[in-house]
């Protein structure tokens, strides 16, 4: 057997080190300078090392702004998109995947080359439609889109489903089941991998999403946390440490959402052919 190239592990690791101090520098830093008071933070030559910790920014930042209020609309937009998202492409995926009905091939085709649409060429139409039906200046629009099946979710599950043997199938018709039945209590179960991996990117999207909320909302208290921070910038002029502590505030709930699902969201990628 064929040893193991040592001097080849070694570049391995060396340029796997290399690329994630790469990618965690800019966090560091931007850790590093939330910490910092004003002066530290625009010392010449940079003072990289915070002395002492300003600790206190974060809880300045959550005194001085409606930080809750913009985290509160954040987590209403975020959940009910998440949920909307996962019912409603499973619901989709499985009928293109298991269900037999005229043109299914020819659907599927059309709702992948919708991926291919800038999303903002959708922007003017989904305003207006949004502004006949009297959402605008609320949270709807922000979630609304995401009960309507986006094709990224429809196809990740369809590949999930399709990769579950038929005898599954078989034996819940034997046993009575409805196609809703064998879907909600035998093929969803099986599909956390994927569940979770759409979850994460829903909720990604849907936490950090700027262009939509800019354009349906004009009331300062129903922003959401990305624009309630980016309001802030010009109220912060001079204390430009507070609004990095603020950016670096609204990353905990994604942090946490992916630690809790880290190994159902790296199994659904890999089974799904996503890189």
């Amino acid at each position: 057997m064929k040893k193991p190239n040592k001097k080849r592990k070694i570049v391995s690791y060396l340029v796997i080190t290399l690329s994630a101090i790469l990618m965690l520098t800019p966090f560091v830093t931007a850790a590093l300078n939330s910490l910092k008071s004003y002066s530290q933070y625009t010392a010449i030559p940079v003072e990289w090392i915070p002395n002492p910790f300003h600790w206190k920014n974060y809880l300045e930042v959550w005194q001085m702004t409606d930080f809750a209020q913009y985290g509160l609309n954040s987590m209403i937009v975020t959940v009910l998109s998440v949920a909307g998202a996962l019912l409603s492409c499973s619901m989709v995926a499985y009928a293109f995947a298991r269900l037999d009905f005229p043109f299914k091939q020819s659907l599927f085709l059309m709702v992948l080359g919708t991926l291919m649409i800038p999303p903002v060429v959708m922007i003017i139409p989904q305003f207006i439609i949004f502004k006949n039906m009297g959402f605008l200046d609320t949270l709807v629009p922000l979630w609304l889109l995401e009960w309507l099946a986006q094709p990224f979710g429809i196809f990740l599950m369809r590949q999930a489903f399709l990769a579950i043997p038929k005898e599954y199938e078989e034996a819940a018709k034997l046993d009575g089941c409805s196609p809703f039945q064998t879907y909600w209590r035998i093929f969803l179960p099986m599909c956390k991998p994927q569940l979770a991996t759409l979850t994460i990117f829903t909720f990604m999207t849907k936490w950090n999403e700027i262009m939509a909320p800019v354009i349906y909302l004009s009331s300062e208290e129903k922003f959401t946390l990305p624009i309630g921070v980016l309001s802030m910038s010009g109220a912060w002029f001079g204390q430009e440490q507070y609004l990095v502590a603020a950016a670096l505030m609204t990353l905990v709930p994604i942090l946490i959402v992916f630690l809790f699902t880290e190994k159902f969201f790296v199994k659904g990628a890999s089974s799904s052919g996503l890189k």
